[in-house]
């Protein structure tokens, strides 16, 4: 079984992995139901409180985890990311992508990977580029593509209105689900068509 990790800390936005880890960890519909599971991952083992009020007890410390132990590190937003937080996060997730392990990062996170620079030579999204341009030291202007989600080889980004959209890229990275099963799950949860449902059923068959 393979491992995909969650950075959990506070203030952390609950929705916007939601979808993603409920779909990694949950084996109906996928292409080898039961390939991943979710563990959770903090600064330290440590307790966090999202900002839904939820507390969390990390399963592991950053300085546990290897790329070489995670098949994805994803990171979520949250408020203290703008507040120049979580250095240690973002330099966690340059390590994954050196060693050719995707990265999953929304919102916030996004912002705090701007800061280190990690996006200045890949392209990215985030909630907009004027929100990335007041990180200080980020330089990938020329490499913003824009739109909800975008993948970048194995790095995925979104923005914080778009926990479908980074699900579904994070979902096609991972080959958790065979295509016409992705595109079904999309319709229904993305573009809200209930058709979407009875196809998820059929194993992605309209």
């Amino acid at each position: 079984m393979e491992t995909v990790h969650l950075f959990v800390l506070d203030t952390m936005a609950d929705w916007e992995p939601g979808y993603a880890v409920s779909g990694i960890n949950q084996p109906a519909y996928q292409a080898h139901p039961g390939r991943y599971t979710v563990r959770t991952v903090g600064a330290t083992r440590q307790p966090v409180r999202t900002m839904g009020g939820v507390t969390i007890t990390p399963d592991l410390a950053l300085d546990e985890l290897a790329p070489d132990g995670s098949a994805m590190l994803i990171l979520p937003g949250a408020m203290t990311w703008d507040q120049g937080e979580h250095g240690e996060a973002a330099e966690k997730a340059r390590e994954f992508l050196a060693a050719g392990v995707p990265v999953a990062a929304i919102c916030g996170a996004t912002s705090g990977l701007a800061r280190r620079g990690i996006l200045d030579d890949r392209r990215h999204t985030s909630n907009a580029l004027e929100y990335l341009a007041a990180a200080p030291g980020y330089a990938g202007h020329a490499h913003y593509a824009g739109g909800p989600a975008f993948r970048d080889g194995d790095l995925i980004t979104a923005c914080a209105s778009a926990p479908v959209e980074f699900a579904r890229l994070i979902f096609e990275r991972l080959e958790v689900y065979a295509p016409p099963v992705l595109e079904a799950w999309y319709s229904l949860y993305g573009k809200g068509d209930p058709a979407g449902f009875y196809a998820l059923e059929a194993g992605g068959q309209a």
